[in-house]
Parts: C-alpha cells; sequence; structure tokens
C-alpha cells in the first residue's frame, strides 16, 4: 500500500507536464541529497522513502496515467504498494555510482566520433558539392599493429586486477550491500598488460595522423546541419569498431540573398524615373543573372516572384521559389532644370495619374506571407 498521501509532482518539484527526462533529473538529484547515509537532516530517511515511491509511480506511464486520472485511491484499488523494481533500482544506484555500474566488462571498445567542420557558398548549397575535409584521426599503430606491445615481446597478467580486468568495491547504503564494479584503470578491461609498451605508440596501439575525406554535400542542404561518414572516425580500442566523422556544414552568408527554407529574396533599387517610365535590369539568382521587365509604373514594395528558382528541396523534389522586392530611389540633388521639368509634371497631374494600390506594407505582408 502506498505510504505517502501527498502530491508525488510536489514531492519531486516538477510539473504535471514533465517529460520522463524531467522526472528522472530531479528524482537523481533529491536522491543524492536526501540519501539517509548521507543526510544528516533527522526526517531524511522518511523524505528518501516518499521521493522513491514517488518515482515508481511517475516513471511507469501505466501508474503515472492511473495516478494523473483517480489519484492516490486510484493506485491502491489496482493493489499498488511501493517496491523497487530492477529500473527504479538501477536509476537510483546510478544518482550515486554512474550509469555504467551494471554494464558488461567489454574488452573491445568502439573507437570515438570525431567533429568537423566545412564552409561553403550559398550557390554551392543550391548546387551541391563536393569539399574536401581535414581532420586528425588515431589509426593502428603499424610498429605493433594495434597491439600497444613493444616488437617482440608479450602481455603479462595485470598485477592490479589480477587478470579479471575488473575491480570491486563494496558500498554500504539503506538498501544493503552495493557491489560496485568498474574497469581495472591499470588495464582498462583487458586484464593483462604490456611488459613492455611500444615505444611508437606508448602502447596505446593508435597513433594519430592528418587525413582528408571528400565529402558529397547534397543540394539544398541547411547551414548548421550535419553530415555522417560511417566508420571514418578514431580507431576502436582492441579490434573494436572504428567510430564516424560528423561534418558540421556552415553555409557562407550571400550579401545579395536571404534564405528562408527553401525560398529565396533579394531587392532591386529602380530609380524614380525607371519606375515610371519601365526598364529592364538584369537580376542575379542562385543560377545566375536573369534579364527581368519592369513595366512603367511599378511601385516600391511590388515583388517579383521567380517561380522554381530557389534552393532545392534537401533529398526532395523541386525548389523554392525566388523574391525580388522592388524598391525606387528618390533624387536627392537636382539641378534647376530637372526641378523646372519636375514642377510641370507636377502641375499636369491629374487624378488618374496615381492609383492606390494598398500601400507598401500591405504588399510586402501579403508577398511574405
Amino acid at each position: 500500500m502506498a505510504t505517502s498521501q501527498r502530491d508525488y509532482y510536489d514531492l519531486l518539484g516538477v510539473g504535471r507536464d514533465a517529460t520522463e527526462a524531467e522526472i528522472k533529473k530531479a528524482f537523481r538529484r533529491l536522491a543524492r541529497e536526501l540519501h539517509p547515509d548521507v543526510s544528516e537532516e533527522p526526517d531524511a530517511e522518511e523524505r528518501f522513502k516518499e521521493i522513491v515511491e514517488a518515482y515508481e509511480v511517475l516513471s511507469s506511464s501505466e501508474r503515472r496515467e492511473l495516478y494523473d486520472r483517480f489519484g492516490h485511491e486510484g493506485l491502491r484499488s489496482r493493489g499498488f504498494e511501493p517496491t523497487f523494481d530492477f529500473t527504479s533500482l538501477r536509476d537510483l544506484v546510478s544518482a550515486f555510482f554512474g550509469d555504467d555500474l551494471f554494464a558488461e566488462g567489454r574488452r573491445t571498445r568502439r573507437g570515438a566520433d570525431i567533429a568537423a567542420e566545412v564552409v561553403i557558398d550559398l550557390v554551392e548549397a543550391s548546387r551541391g558539392v563536393a569539399k574536401r575535409v581535414p581532420f586528425e584521426v588515431a589509426v593502428v599503430c603499424e610498429a605493433c599493429r594495434g597491439s600497444g606491445a613493444e616488437p617482440g615481446t608479450s602481455r603479462i597478467t595485470c598485477p592490479t586486477c589480477s587478470g579479471s580486468g575488473r575491480l570491486e568495491q563494496v558500498s554500504r547504503t539503506f538498501f544493503g550491500d552495493f557491489v560496485r564494479a568498474q574497469a581495472c584503470p591499470r588495464c582498462g578491461g583487458a586484464g593483462s598488460v604490456f611488459e613492455h609498451p611500444c615505444r611508437a605508440c606508448a602502447g596505446a596501439g593508435r597513433v594519430f595522423e592528418d587525413r582528408a575525406l571528400d565529402v558529397e554535400i547534397p543540394a539544398g542542404i541547411h547551414d548548421g546541419q550535419r553530415i555522417r561518414v560511417s566508420g571514418e572516425g578514431h580507431v576502436g580500442s582492441l579490434g573494436g569498431r572504428a567510430g564516424d566523422v560528423y561534418v558540421l556544414v556552415r553555409v557562407r552568408p550571400d550579401p545579395r540573398f536571404v534564405r528562408e527554407g527553401n525560398d529565396v529574396f533579394s531587392t532591386v533599387e529602380l530609380t524614380m524615373t525607371e519606375a515610371a517610365l519601365g526598364t529592364t535590369r538584369t537580376i542575379p539568382t542562385l543560377d545566375g543573372g536573369v534579364e527581368l521587365e519592369f513595366a512603367a509604373g511599378t511601385q516600391p514594395g511590388e515583388v517579383v516572384l521567380l517561380r522554381g528558382a530557389g534552393m532545392p528541396v534537401l533529398q526532395g523534389r523541386g525548389r523554392g521559389d525566388h523574391r525580388v522586392l522592388v524598391g525606387v530611389t528618390m533624387p536627392r540633388q537636382l539641378t534647376e532644370e530637372q526641378r523646372r521639368l519636375l514642377e510641370e509634371f507636377a502641375a499636369a497631374e491629374h487624378e488618374g495619374t496615381y492609383v492606390a494600390d494598398g500601400g507598401f506594407f500591405h504588399k510586402l505582408k501579403s508577398h511574405f506571407r
């Protein structure tokens, strides 16, 4: 039968919408504080039992749903009694001794992954490109062929662990004695050590060298995405498989464009007379220059749509669009002749000269929506 009537969420200090990870984190923090062998507070043991009970309920999706709907009464009606299953015991012990307590000692280990970085232009990102990516990697030592022993010598039984590869330490806790097992720090779990370590690699069995990979960067990739190259990372120890290389792709900003998803935006500045009389301009795009005609009476804030001229859809079909925002530049300095001509134009204006079309911000919001 449940021993506590306090709200389980309050006991752990989490909200009712807390995720499984947040519940586990809160439990581990409180377990470290309230363990009777650690805390000097007189009610530590009782509070410790309460948070253990709370975690047993909230770490189980079935029990948590029952508690959320019917509270403590619902749990009692289903015969719930606080006990430690393997999962909660593992999490509790991990709070004190680390996550590797229950791990099996292994004589081979996978090699570590490598983080590399490459910088490309936006145009390269739109087309896809192959880039040579340099990095430093641990490889098998050729002198000892990865054994770590000087050629002609052999390994001997590790005197620290007597060949078991593991060290054990007994810790007394509220729940009894726990045996903490860890890999022997001297032999790394191998059970044996080198009588004479390899001089080329100092017994590591690995040496570092500079390498480079030709990495295919797909069209449409976004800034900050990573490409995984399997099996090209650091070599594993004692025959373990090599790690991977994760290439971080940085896309250098292009001053001509702004990317938004798969769409591309740019601007073009027309003079007052070009906008009024119409003109043709060469507009830069990801695929090169494109001739665009601007009709007489083009207004500032108009957006010209170049459909399918944006970024390719990454690992998909089709492309985004390219939108060209029109700006109109007004003259800042006029000659006397220019002023006279403009004054004559102003005098000849009539109601049809200017036609309202919703305003700049209305058009801008409409096109960019």
